[in-house]
């Protein structure tokens, strides 16, 4: 599966986000929880921006950019499950799911590792970027895909950021954050972000080991 259009919808979730406004301070809640069988836990000083005006957008340009027929489908059903941000500069975090009842199909740990090293290639097309960097890691019963890079947005070589990718499948999808991070104290938050998957015992997403294991090619 060519990981570029889901790269893509991850770069459309996110990148919005950098521009907007600071919000006020907010109660948004410490816990996100998806029906496909996952949660991810934040802090509630992380503010979550409803981001539904822009998924048909995101979809349509994905559709555009797939190159079979597979790839449509699966940016017809993939969903924008959680979007937030923190801070001025802005430090986003995004949540992706590709549900398999939609997709039709069930995917595999073999399709996981291109959803997280394709990144490059849609990230490219918004920043400039150096130093990439993979690897694969265990939560739990799950394989974990990591792609991390530090990206200068195009036009403005001010905005730098460390943009960090993770995927996962659980057993009704596919899962993939994505993290541009404006400080390191942004990067740790979203590392350190609990996340439970399949009922599993809590853990954070990126342990300190995450690339100390290259994915399999």
């Amino acid at each position: 599966m060519n990981p570029r259009w889901i790269a893509f919808l991850l770069l459309l979730g996110c990148t919005p986000l950098l521009a907007q406004a600071p919000a006020p301070a907010s109660a948004a809640p410490r816990s996100y929880t998806n029906n496909l069988g996952f949660s991810y836990t934040f802090p509630a000083d992380w503010d979550v921006v409803d981001m539904s005006a822009t998924l048909p957008v995101a979809r349509q340009q994905a559709q555009q950019s797939a190159t079979t027929e597979a790839e449509k489908q699966g940016a017809a059903c993939i969903q924008i499950a959680l979007s937030a941000r923190h801070g001025s500069p802005a430090s986003t975090v995004v949540a992706l799911v590709l549900p398999f009842a939609c997709l039709g199909s069930v995917m595999t740990d073999k399709d996981i590792p291109g959803m997280a090293a394709g990144a490059v290639e849609g990230i490219q097309q918004n920043f400039d970027i150096a130093e990439p960097a993979y690897g694969s890691y265990a939560l739990g019963s799950h394989t974990a895909w990591i792609e991390r890079v530090k990206g200068t947005l195009k036009g403005n070589p001010q905005a730098q950021y460390t943009i960090e990718t993770v995927c996962s499948l659980v057993k009704k999808g596919a899962v993939c954050w994505m993290a541009m991070a404006a400080d390191d104290a942004a990067l740790a938050t979203f590392e350190h972000g609990i996340v439970t998957l399949d009922g599993e015992a809590p853990a954070a997403l990126v342990p300190a080991t995450a690339f100390d294991t290259k994915p399999a090619s």
